[in-house]
């Protein structure tokens, strides 16, 4: 019986062609700037060019890490292919406060925007960090990558390359 309801499943799941290639980038979610202010998940665009969406914390090493290679090359990136990156920190209330003097310590350059309750991790399906996710002009996520080591990142762009092709 389980074989047959887990067959069901996966049939249905291949009709309605639910996959994570073409899920959405979720509009409504709350979430905040670095000055508090709310705002809803659907302030994240950019002009029908690719978007990176990077899920971070201030505590986890890799990424930083791959924030601060990312930065490196960041203006090269949006000159070539004019794709914009947008870090979501899941720090809770309890370290929000910290994530402002972290960015602009660092000088990331990117959209930075505070996900205190992890809403938007949760319609996402962020489990490990950093979860990177490439969005294209439709809103659709064509891509994802958890956890970072140097040299990710030349995956990242090559993936936003061929989104141009």
């Amino acid at each position: 019986m389980k074989k047959l309801v887990f067959t069901i499943m996966l049939s249905l799941l291949a009709l309605t062609g639910l996959n994570a290639q073409n899920a959405k980038l979720p509009q409504g979610v709350n979430l905040k700037t670095l000055d508090g202010q709310a705002v809803l998940s659907s302030v994240i665009q950019n002009d029908g060019r690719p978007i990176i969406v990077s899920f971070w914390a201030t505590w986890c090493k890799p990424c930083n890490l791959e924030l601060n290679t990312i930065k490196d090359v960041y203006q090269e990136w949006q000159e070539e292919t004019g794709v914009k990156l947008v870090a979501i920190s899941i720090d809770d209330a309890r370290s929000t406060n910290r994530v402002k003097p972290h960015a602009e310590g660092k000088k990331w350059p990117y959209e930075i925007y505070l996900d205190p309750n992890q809403d938007m991790k949760r319609a996402m399906n962020v489990g490990d960090i950093p979860h990177t996710f490439i969005i294209d002009g439709n809103g659709e996520i064509v891509y994802q990558h958890t956890t970072f080591v140097e040299g990710d990142e030349e995956e990242l762009i090559e993936k936003v390359r061929e989104l141009l092709k």
